[in-house]
């Protein structure tokens, strides 16, 4: 990529490394650092890690907000500036490209300016793309908006996770990086709503406010300390660490940690987009970038999509339903951050998974006995049923966590080149899926909910099989374990 990526003292000598842990030492660090690092963490005062977790999760509720913008406001964008169906449709669907050109480049971006160079860079462009969406007289004003918000989504799906991961103690982790996935959720539901009492370019200002709050709060948080030191500013990696877990905390042994795993990972040579495939990296990122493909191809985005069409078909109120739908995604998601510590991240994923399963097929049969018109009254229950566990079971693990474990697993010296890959194909695999969501279910609808069904069949398989538990671990032991 064209942007400079690492500032590190990569060396091209030193293949002779290629098959030793990047942590040789740390071996046994795990069970030695645990009482070490939990009583730490417990007598620290946390208040601007939780300071700076919500400056950075407004980047989510932004995230949110672009996502949310389109559902309720077509008719009146259509009917005010005369767009034709297929025009719109570009309004709409533009945002996901945007999103794809932020996915690719903000790796590289969070490793030259830094964790909060990129969400101020999202933030910009979040801006901008508001602002040209308000003023819009035309379809390509509207578009160009659009795309820029597109790309602030972009970028925010990447750094958000990723630099609250880098801040938090290893014990908030997991819930603090969820946090991320509520305000997603919230931003879209709170979208929806609004939108159905303000103007659409009203609402296009509304988007506006969460970009404030998190231009302002940057201002007062630390950058992340684990960029610092990888790019050699040490007096300020030791005061933001020391910022971030209480001025009376003992932080000598998380600092030394750090910077003995910055230092090995200085003699490696510096990361390409192709390095990622070398078997030292691989475990790393087939997990990543495989909980992302399970995560868009077992349907979200599809039924996501058109979720009130579905809830119509079966004779259900789709105002209803969709508000259901949203208070059980934000609901839902916000219990997850409270477990996710507790019970870890792969036990979420396995219940996930398996609820995915079961809603696919209920939605499945539904389908099957309306095209052959049996039982037509079980038709609706099943359906809404289907569809309400399907959301809910998302929510519950495949919505958040392979994001938390995408933000963990990632080495620092490639987790620009990685988190974009991964990243990106998310971002495509959202694409593929809405815009395949039609051809399939003219295809076959229950065809459609059963092919959901087996690639989340598939998804049980690959968690059971090659994620491994990053509960209770500090990104060092997560890293050095997985590529060692």
């Amino acid at each position: 990529m064209a942007i400079k990526e690492d500032i590190e003292k990569g060396n091209n000598t030193v293949h002779e490394e290629v098959n030793a842990p990047l942590l040789p030492e740390q071996k046994n660090m795990v069970h030695e650092e645990d009482a070490h690092s939990d009583s730490t963490s417990s007598k620290a005062s946390l208040w601007m890690v939780y300071l700076s977790t919500f400056v950075a999760v407004c980047g989510s509720f932004e995230f949110g907000s672009c996502a949310g913008y389109s559902s309720p406001t077509q008719d009146a964008i259509r009917e005010d500036l005369s767009l034709t169906l297929a025009e719109y449709s570009v309004f709409g669907s533009i945002l996901t490209f945007g999103a794809m050109i932020g996915a690719i480049t903000s790796g590289p971006i969070a490793d030259f300016i830094g964790r909060k160079g990129a969400l101020r860079t999202a933030t910009g462009f979040c801006v901008a793309g508001w602002l040209a969406i308000y003023f819009a007289k035309g379809a390509l004003p509207l578009d160009i908006g659009r795309l820029a918000t597109g790309y602030g989504m972009g970028v925010f799906s990447y750094v958000v996770p990723v630099f609250i991961a880098e801040i938090a103690p290893k014990n908030l982790r997991g819930a603090l990086t969820t946090i991320n996935q509520l305000m997603i959720c919230s931003g879209v539901s709170v979208a929806f709503i609004i939108g159905t009492v303000l103007t659409w370019r009203t609402l296009a200002l509304t988007g506006l406010i969460p970009c404030a709050i998190l231009l302002f709060g940057l201002f007062f948080i630390p950058e992340s300390p684990r960029w610092l030191a990888k790019i050699g500013r040490e007096k300020e990696f030791e005061a933001a660490l020391q910022d971030l877990r209480g001025k009376d905390a003992d932080i000598s042994k998380e600092a030394a940690d750090i910077r003995d795993y910055i230092e090995t990972l200085e003699r490696l040579p510096k990361a390409k987009m192709l390095d990622l495939f070398q078997r030292r990296y691989l475990r790393s990122v087939i997990i990543g970038v495989g909980l992302m493909v399970f995560q868009q191809f077992g349907g979200i985005n599809g039924i996501c999509f058109y979720v009130s069409n579905i809830f119509e078909s079966a004779g259900f109120s789709a105002t209803i339903g969709t508000i259901i739908y949203a208070i059980i995604q934000v609901v839902i998601t916000a219990l997850n951050t409270t477990v996710i510590d507790k019970a870890g991240r792969k036990p979420l994923l396995l219940v996930s998974s398996t609820g995915l399963v079961i809603a696919c097929i209920l939605s499945g049969i539904s389908f099957y006995l309306k095209d052959h018109n049996l039982a037509l009254n079980t038709v609706p229950i099943l359906a809404v049923t289907g569809i309400l566990i399907y959301i809910g079971s998302f929510s519950a693990g495949m919505g958040a966590v392979p994001w938390v474990v995408m933000s963990e697993i990632f080495p620092i010296n490639i987790k620009g080149a990685a988190g974009s890959l991964a990243t990106l194909v998310n971002w495509f695999g959202a694409w593929a899926v809405s815009y395949t969501f039609n051809f399939l279910m003219s295809w076959s609808s229950y065809g459609t909910f059963i092919l959901y069904a087996a690639i989340n069949a598939l998804g049980i398989l690959f968690v059971v099989t090659v994620v491994p538990e990053t509960k209770g671990k500090t990104l060092e032991q997560i890293q050095a374990a997985i590529n060692a």
